[in-house]
């Protein structure tokens, strides 16, 4: 079976995938690939060539997915499929730039899990979930204040990749929450009208972390997508 590679979103590790992880990896290779340890999309990207197999599918969830359609853009002969969740195809926006810098200057200061409390967090989920809402703060200080910064520097100055989305006719799955506050539908819709091959999943009452939201329904939509 063709290997499954798993790109996470910022401040995120393999726990955001874990339920999917457990339900696919039955004779199959799954793996959680590390996306923080520098501060370019294309910096990120080659890492993750570096360490996988010749050739995989490919999930990314938000910033997992920003560098998932870098790893396309730099070895599409590798990518044998592509799923993209609650994602961007999409440079940063000026205003969204703009605000980077306080937020940098909060993590570095020594407020990393207020921040993910009051402004991350809040804009994750559909519903109040306390449960998530503790593994996110988890996550983000298990990885750091200066991942932090490395992975705000790769999103703030992230490319744009229609073109490379456009140029992949592979297996394609696009899934996002209806709720989804970071990445709207619309984002989604922009994608599935570059790839009108893809599979296009809208999950209602899911956010921007459907992978644990609405954990059953994102792991079958990826298990039909693998098969």
């Amino acid at each position: 079976m063709t290997p499954l590679l798993c790109l996470p979103g910022m401040m995120c590790d393999a726990r955001l995938f874990a339920p999917q992880i457990a339900g696919l990896s039955g004779g199959r290779m799954v793996a959680c690939m590390d996306i923080s340890r520098h501060a370019t999309v294309a910096a990120l990207a080659e890492a993750v060539l570096r360490e996988a197999p010749p050739r995989f599918a490919l999930a990314g969830l938000s910033m997992g997915g920003i560098v998932a359609m870098e790893v396309l853009r730099q070895a599409p002969e590798r990518v044998e499929r592509l799923a993209l969740l609650d994602t961007n195809p999409l440079a940063e926006l000026p205003e969204v730039q703009a605000g980077r810098a306080a937020q940098v200057a909060r993590a570095e200061g020594g407020d990393l899990g207020a921040m993910m409390a009051d402004t991350f967090v809040p804009r994750y989920l559909a519903r109040p979930d306390p449960e998530i809402a503790r593994m996110c703060e988890a996550m983000a200080l298990d990885l750091g204040p200066q991942v932090f910064v490395r992975q705000s520097l790769a999103l703030r100055d992230r490319p744009d990749q229609c073109a490379t989305l456009a140029g992949f006719d592979g297996p394609t799955l696009i899934l996002c929450g209806a709720q989804d506050a970071l990445c709207p539908v619309a984002r989604h819709e922009l994608m599935h009208g570059l790839m009108p091959h893809a599979e296009y999943v809208v999950i209602g009452g899911a956010g921007h972390l459907p992978t644990l939201e609405t954990p059953d329904i994102v792991t079958e939509a990826l298990r039909q997508w693998l098969t």
